[in-house]
């Protein structure tokens, strides 16, 4: 990339970013269900601001990552591992509380919630990087204990995201739509780790670190007055008529269940447990990839490499690709079955990690990881954003997207607990075969997460009145060849 222009090295990125969000949107098939125009359009204007305040949600919470690197001395790699652990433990608990707050007030207001709580937790944070670097002063018990206690606040609220939004889209998408559903929500979050990494380095260039926590908080509280007046939660809240949408709430005219019962039958349910064990497979991996590459990358002197340059766009471009792939085919191939899929983009992972074990400190291992930033976001999709409506419903989607985004803020945790633990420190940090712990310890948990994924093949939901489906998975693709599909096919 060094014998391009300046002006086209700068443009590139952008044109890329927007190129694949064209050939995805050009290509994306449709999905026939009968609804009017004016019904699509006032869906469209639902989920599209809904969408983009996820993805400044990313902003506003990834930017800790970028602002600590730019502070020097004063925190270290393993100071922003203590913050970004707290903060990681405080998202995944608060989805026990936040999950049913959720079904009880609404995704709409829970938007809300997140959005402004978000925007007040990173003022605070960017107030003290301001004090602490242009008026010197000392926190008490220190820049990270301080840093730590705002970034998990910060979190609490964040953790509200997610489950607003698989709880608006519950009413408004069918179970056959919401693959793609996934897909164009891909492109809408994935632009979040483009803001995140990409745009907090420009923030950087062009002022000073404090305003990597003012710049995302400034938009989204712009977003909490779009979407107090534009998102709804039902479409009859909208002006339209709601619809059955086939999910696991299909046909349940009951009283909704309490929390405890919910929770119950998740855990008592096979299904919702494996794809548990899976999305915890998913929070490790996808945060070994996203949080410790750019790391990995300076520590060895390959910064300015292209791939490390634009880890940001390439993560987004990734995240669109890997998000629209898995939604096409699971509404188009799978028959909205989000399993196989699952399986699909694991094989993926299992690939690009071995990749990756042979290809330490060549400029190779960086698009290994841009591979497997795609496979990992794709699943991501399927199980937490998609999955979840499918087998929580219109009525217990807030529950069982807390507890699922719960388990990948699990293994989040664990793999923040194993790095801290194996990776190389100090001056051995600089030589790349000491950081071949990195892409091994990956292996484990493809290997795992694509074996548990065949025991969910043809797993859907059942609309027979129950919040939950009660089956057990169905068998893997070997045994389905054998005998006819029942039970899940629901």
């Amino acid at each position: 990339m060094s014998s391009l222009p300046p002006w086209l090295a700068q443009l590139l990125p952008i044109l890329i970013l927007l190129g694949a969000i064209a050939l995805v949107m050009a290509r994306l098939p449709k999905v026939e269900l009968g609804h009017s125009k004016a019904f699509q359009r006032r869906r469209f204007y639902n989920w599209f601001p809904l969408g983009l305040t996820y993805a400044f949600l990313y902003m506003g919470r990834y930017n800790v990552n970028v602002a600590t690197s730019a502070m020097g001395d004063r925190t270290s790699n393993a100071d922003f591992a203590t913050i970004f652990m707290w903060g990681t433990i405080v998202y995944g608990v608060a989805f026990l509380l936040n999950g049913p707050l959720t079904d009880r007030l609404g995704g709409r207001v829970t938007i809300l919630l997140s959005a402004g709580g978000s925007a007040v937790a990173n003022i605070l944070m960017g107030a003290v990087v301001y004090a602490v670097l242009e008026k010197g002063w000392a926190p008490p018990g220190g820049l990270v204990a301080t840093l730590s206690f705002l970034y998990a606040v910060n979190m609490y609220f964040q953790s509200f995201g997610a489950v607003s939004i698989v709880k608006v889209n519950a009413a408004w998408f069918h179970v056959r739509e919401r693959g793609q559903l996934g897909g164009v929500f891909g492109i809408l979050i994935s632009l979040g780790l483009y803001f995140a990494f990409d745009w907090s380095r420009l923030i950087l260039q062009a002022s000073s670190v404090y305003w990597v926590f003012f710049v995302p908080a400034a938009v989204l509280l712009a977003f909490v007055v779009v979407d107090f007046f534009i998102i709804r939660d039902n479409p009859s809240q909208a002006g339209h008529q709601d619809f059955d949408t086939a999910d696991a709430s299909s046909g349940d005219t009951g009283a909704p269940l309490g929390v405890v019962a919910v929770f119950k039958k998740m855990l008592t349910n096979r299904t919702i447990l494996v794809i548990l064990a899976i999305e915890f497979c998913s929070g490790f991996l996808r945060n070994a990839v996203l949080q410790w590459f750019p790391k990995y990358a300076k520590a060895i002197g390959q910064g300015s490499d292209f791939v490390a340059t634009n880890w940001g766009m390439l993560s987004c471009v990734a995240g669109i690709l890997g998000g629209m792939f898995a939604g096409v085919i699971s509404d188009r191939i799978f028959d909205s079955r989000r399993g196989p899929v699952s399986a699909v983009l694991y094989a993926g992972l299992l690939v690009g990690a071995t990749a990756a074990c042979f290809l330490m400190g060549s400029v190779g291992l960086g698009w290994a990881v841009v591979w497997m930033s795609l496979c990992v976001i794709g699943v991501h999709g399927m199980l937490s954003g998609t999955a979840t409506m499918d087998f929580g419903g219109k009525k217990n989607a807030g529950v069982v997207v807390g507890i699922i985004d719960g388990a990948v803020y699990g293994g989040t945790a664990f793999h923040a607990f194993v790095y801290g633990i194996i990776l190389p420190t100090g001056d051995a940090t600089k030589v790349a075969a000491n950081w071949q712990p990195w892409p091994v310890a990956m292996l484990p948990f493809a290997v795992v997460g694509l074996l548990l994924a065949t025991r969910v093949w043809n797993a859907k939901p059942q609309p027979k009145g129950a919040s939950l489906p009660t089956a057990a998975p169905v068998p893997s693709p070997a045994e389905a060849a054998s005998a006819p599909r029942t039970g899940t096919r629901g």
